[in-house]
């Protein structure tokens, strides 16, 4: 069976690619530029705009593993859209219409945010969408999976994984990179608030394990699982850990509710101008505050017991890893140059 991963290049892409041909599954990785595609794997350059790209890239495929996204706290919503979703929707049809068998779709909880939303413990996948989003991110992640989940029939299966705060070795980009670099340059305040706040985590391989069963299971069409660690974490200790691991000092510094709102009101204006947004990262986001401020854990029973889902790396372990490989890459500077 030939898996087309879109999505290839990037961190959650290539891991599921080296994952599912350490597996002995055939796999075609799908890049945005010859440039990126990852080695000795077949590669196809195509675009998710480009749906003649899309057909060849799709052709003689039996499954497809989505992971490509538009990822970002701030941007044009239009922008959004185009990628995750009308990208995610003509992907999909080129897919059915070459004949391809199943489509994984990489999916968030970030899709049940709301702008004023409070913590959500334990939930599953009962639980609907919000009326109103965070911001463009999830929005269009919501969005995206609900017409994966509905493009369900019986000669094309169609499933939504939802892994929050993908980490591990090999991510430059992802959650816990970002809080690294804000504690390095001393951006992150402690904004528990006197609160234990508890989020579950999703490491790497967790994801590419539940990505490999998704593609076999029986009786996954039309559904969505939330995937993560096998214990959420409490955010505030953990970031302390984090910190004292890279020799970074963890978050002293209180701000005030009333303060933190104004911050981020301004913020949140002054990069909706383009210039500013073009040139500059925003140093806090309502998106970035809320994942360290709402706790937000997931129920993994689904996954348990229509995928066989078995999360197995403690995250001592995994934070083990992950030192590992950014002293591999030459150190915590390496890791950040470009963040």
């Amino acid at each position: 069976m030939t898996v087309l991963v879109t999505g290839a290049s990037g961190f959650v892409g290539g891991a599921i690619v080296r994952g599912l041909v350490a597996r002995g599954v055939p796999v075609r990785a799908m890049v945005r530029t010859s440039a990126s595609a990852p080695e000795d794997v077949e590669a196809v350059v195509a675009d998710l705009a480009d749906a003649a790209a899309l057909a060849r890239a799709v052709t003689g495929v039996r499954a497809v593993v989505h992971a490509a996204a538009l990822l970002g706290e701030f941007g044009r919503p239009a922008d959004f859209f185009a990628v995750n979703v009308a990208g995610t929707d003509r992907l999909m049809r080129e897919a059915a219409a070459a004949g391809v068998e199943r489509l994984v779709f990489i999916g968030s909880p970030s899709a049940l945010m709301a702008p004023d939303g409070g913590d959500q413990v334990g939930i599953d996948e009962t639980v609907p969408y919000p009326a109103r989003f965070l911001n463009s991110y999830c929005e269009t992640k919501a969005v995206a999976e609900q017409l994966v989940l509905a493009a369900d029939t019986p000669g094309f299966t169609t499933c939504s994984l939802r892994p929050r705060a993908v980490w591990g070795p090999g991510d430059r980009r992802g959650p816990i990179v970002q809080i690294l670099a804000k504690l390095r340059a001393g951006r992150l305040p402690d904004l528990s608030g006197g609160r234990d706040v508890r989020a579950s985590l999703c490491y790497i391989d967790h994801l590419v394990d539940a990505v490999a069963l998704a593609l076999v299971a029986e009786n996954v069409g039309g559904r969505a699982y939330f995937v993560a660690d096998a214990e959420p974490v409490s955010v505030w200790p953990t970031l302390d850990l984090v910190a004292a691991r890279f020799a970074l000092a963890g978050p002293s510094v209180t701000v005030p509710a009333p303060v933190l709102g104004a911050a981020l009101a301004t913020i949140e204006t002054l990069w909706r101008i383009p210039a500013v947004a073009r040139r500059w990262t925003p140093p806090l986001s309502r998106y970035a505050v809320a994942l360290v401020t709402r706790s937000a854990t997931y129920d993994i029973g689904r996954a348990e017991s229509e995928l066989g889902y078995r999360p197995t790396v403690p995250f001592a372990t995994g934070l083990d890893n992950f030192h590992r490989w950014v002293a591999h890459i030459g150190g915590l500077d390496q890791l950040l140059e470009d963040v």
